[in-house]
Order: structure tokens, then C-alpha cells, then sequence
């Protein structure tokens, strides 16, 4: 970009902030109401996080009823964006039968949904009482007590793909024989790795999704089939219309600056009239001469001679620390790379000098741009609760959330039905 250019661009950013409105008037302007069937299917979402399942589950007619999560910013964000739905900010092994039917009666869920971290999973304790009893696995336990409670038809289990080759692949087998056992009545599970980019997310993050269907209901789980598409979303085609900022640019308030370029972009922007979690991070001159070195598909790596990490305290010493996915420039003309929670300094934009911002990783998440954050922006590692970035990578990406929404709920109410 040349110095005129980068004029241009600067004016068109100040000219887009001139007359925003405040942002508590933009905030009150936005409603995320939304009208159900009458026979519409409930979930309660557990580890709910910022809400991405909850949104695709929304979008595909199913009606939450509950939603948990121990963190404080989670919950910021999903009261904000879901105020019609009753939240439990504590630790799931910690919540009581009595603490849920305080808030949501004698109403009984028809799926549950959610994604237990499962990473420190162990079989240390083959027998059975003895594995629930394990402190590293107590997330996941109290997943399955909620299952047990509720026998609901269904549950959706969200993990990493990882999960499938933990310790030989023993953990997935206890995990569905586990399962297999809950509730009333025991599930038909099964599992499957799905690609975000199947379903139009800009992103080819995978994640192994478990399924269960009880087995009174005698069905098996289905899965969404891929859509079918000429080509896989791009990082540009979902986030090109956004105002083009420089580091340390933006405001919590903008307008769209230009007209939505294509489908996805149209769809993001349906709900919204400003673009909002829309901040640069600034840099320092020698970040952004580092960030103007490294191409497309590059990372810090490529340039470490020249703009490599120092040595803490000693300035003119490379670090020995080297990772090769930080600071990578993602291509501007495919899918992102998984967006995960560190994915503030993971990534470069494509053709600006400086990381993404909170609302272009939402984009490549796929939320829609009435989906606002709470919380801090970004976070020092002594602070308390989740960033607006964590919030944003440890999501499911919501389209992938809706077509597996769309599936099941096919599926239960024309099982249901009979």
C-alpha cells in the first residue's frame, strides 16, 4: 500500500466514526428475540461458553431452556446475546438438582448440548466407579449427570479431534460406554470428525462431534451432510467488507463502509446497522516492520534471522524460542486455519499489517454481526475470565452448530412423531 492509500484509508476510518451513536444506544437497539414453534425441541446448554452452539441450535427452531458456564465474561456475553434464557454461572460438578429446578421448574430438556474439555481424561482406575471419581475427569462426569437427570432423547458432545486417540483410543470407548449407560435408558452414540468448512464456515477447523439417541426412541444418530458448494469460503469473502483498519485503529462503534460483496457477508450483516468488537491492536514499529516481512501462508519463523523474538533482557539476543504458528499471514483466498483461543497472536491479516480483530474472528467463527462480546478485548495472563478473543476461538463454529441442530431435530420429530 502506498502512501496515498494508506491516506485514503485513514480519512474513509475517520469519516466512519464522526457520527456513530454511543454504543449503549446501538446495544439497546439490537434484540435477539426469537419466536418458537409451539412444539418446538428445548435444550439446556452446558459449558456453554459464549453461546456458538446455543446460536446454531437457535437458528435450527430449538429452544434453550438453561445454559452454564463458570466463567464470568461467558456469562457477559451470553446474557447479552441470549436474554431470554436463564444462566448458572458455576462449576458443573457443583450445580444440584435443586440449583436447576430453582430456575427452570419441572421442564424437562428434549437434547442436551454442550462441549466438557476431555484433555486430561484418564483410565488411570479401569473400574467404572472409580474413573467418574477421577478429579481430572469431573467436567465430563458432570456432563453425564445431567444426562442422567433428564434422560433427554438427545445429546450433542463437542470436543477436539484428539479425543479419539487418547491412550490408544480407550478414552473414546469409555467415553461412549459411559453413554451407553446414562439415563433412563442408555444411548445409541456414535461419533464423527466434521469439518467447519462443510457447512460454510470460513475455517477448516475439525472437531469430533459425539451424538446420542435414546434408545427407547431405537434410531441411530445421523450427521449433517456436507453442503454442497463450488468452493470452500474464503478468509476475504467473510471478512473484506469490514472497515480496512491499520494497528491501533477502530472504535467501539463504526459503519459498514462499503456494500456486502457476496452471500456471507450478507447474511453476518442481516441484524446489524454498525459494526461492533471491531478494534485494531496496536503494535509497536517493530512488530508491524516484522508483520510487513512475512507473506501469505508465512509465520515468525520465515524471518527469524532478521525479525526474530529477542531474548527477555537481552535485546540483542534472538530467542531459542521458536513457534511456528505464531504470527502466521493467513491467505487472503482460502479457509482459515482453526481460529483458537490464542488466535489473537496466532494470525496476521491477509493484506494488513497488524492481527485480526475480535469481529473478524467472529466472521471466520461465523457469528453474525449483532453477536456483540463482553468482556475485556484481550487479557494479561494474571486477569480473570475470558478475553473477547478466548470467548471467539473456544466456540463452535455457529453454521457447523446449525447443521448439526438441523439434523437432529429432522430426525427426532419425525421419530417423535409417530
Amino acid at each position: 500500500m502506498n502512501r496515498e492509500e494508506k491516506k485514503d484509508r485513514t480519512a474513509s476510518f475517520m469519516n466512519a466514526i464522526s457520527n456513530e451513536p454511543p454504543l449503549e444506544e446501538v446495544l439497546s437497539s439490537l434484540h435477539h428475540d426469537m419466536v418458537y414453534a409451539p412444539d418446538s425441541l428445548t435444550s439446556i446448554d452446558l459449558f456453554s461458553g459464549c453461546g456458538g452452539l446455543t446460536l446454531g441450535f437457535r437458528m435450527a427452531g430449538v429452544r434453550s431452556i438453561l445454559a452454564s458456564d463458570i466463567d464470568e465474561n461467558c456469562e457477559k456475553t451470553f446474557r447479552r446475546n441470549f436474554p431470554d434464557v436463564p444462566f448458572i454461572c458455576k462449576d458443573i460438578t457443583d450445580i444440584t438438582p435443586d440449583d436447576v429446578r430453582s430456575v427452570i421448574g419441572d421442564a424437562v430438556p428434549d437434547i442436551i448440548i454442550g462441549g466438557p474439555p476431555c484433555q486430561g481424561f484418564s483410565l488411570a482406575n479401569k473400574r467404572r466407579g472409580k474413573i467418574a471419581d477421577d478429579p481430572r475427569n469431573r467436567l465430563f462426569y458432570g456432563f453425564v449427570k445431567f444426562v442422567n437427570w433428564y434422560s433427554p432423547k438427545a445429546f450433542v458432545m463437542e470436543n477436539v479431534k484428539g479425543l479419539l486417540s487418547m491412550q490408544g483410543g480407550e478414552v473414546i470407548k469409555t467415553i461412549v460406554e459411559e453413554f451407553s449407560n446414562a439415563g433412563e435408558y442408555g444411548y445409541h452414540v456414535s461419533y464423527r470428525i466434521l469439518k467447519a468448512s462443510d457447512y460454510g464456515v470460513p475455517q477448516n477447523r475439525e472437531r469430533v462431534v459425539l451424538i446420542g439417541i435414546r434408545k427407547d426412541i431405537d434410531a441411530e444418530p445421523r450427521f449433517p451432510a456436507p453442503l454442497q458448494q463450488d468452493h470452500y469460503l474464503t478468509v476475504d469473502e467473510a471478512i473484506s467488507d469490514l472497515p480496512q483498519l491499520e494497528a491501533g485503529q477502530g472504535c467501539e462503534v463504526q459503519e459498514y463502509l462499503c456494500e456486502p460483496k457476496n452471500d456471507y457477508q450478507r447474511m453476518m450483516r442481516a441484524a446489524s446497522r454498525y459494526v461492533l468488537n471491531h478494534i485494531a491492536m496496536r503494535h509497536t514499529p517493530r512488530l508491524v516492520e516484522r508483520f510487513k516481512a512475512i507473506k501469505p501462508g508465512q509465520s515468525l519463523v520465515d524471518v527469524w534471522e532478521t525479525h526474530g523474538s529477542v531474548k527477555r533482557g537481552a535485546p540483542t539476543e534472538k530467542s531459542d524460542i521458536k513457534f511456528s504458528q505464531n504470527n502466521q499471514r493467513l491467505h487472503g483466498d482460502q479457509p482459515a486455519p482453526t481460529i483458537a483461543a490464542s488466535f489473537q497472536s496466532n494470525f496476521i491479516h491477509p493484506h494488513l499489517n497488524r492481527n485480526f480483530t475480535a469481529r473478524e474472528g467472529a466472521r471466520l467463527q461465523s457469528f453474525p454481526d449483532d453477536f456483540v462480546f463482553e468482556g475485556m478485548r484481550t487479557k494479561m495472563s494474571w486477569e480473570k475470565g475470558l478475553s473477547q478473543y478466548q470467548q471467539i476461538g473456544n466456540a463452535v463454529p455457529v453454521l457447523m452448530a446449525k447443521a448439526i441442530a438441523e439434523c437432529i431435530t429432522e430426525q427426532l420429530s419425525g421419530l417423535c412423531s409417530r
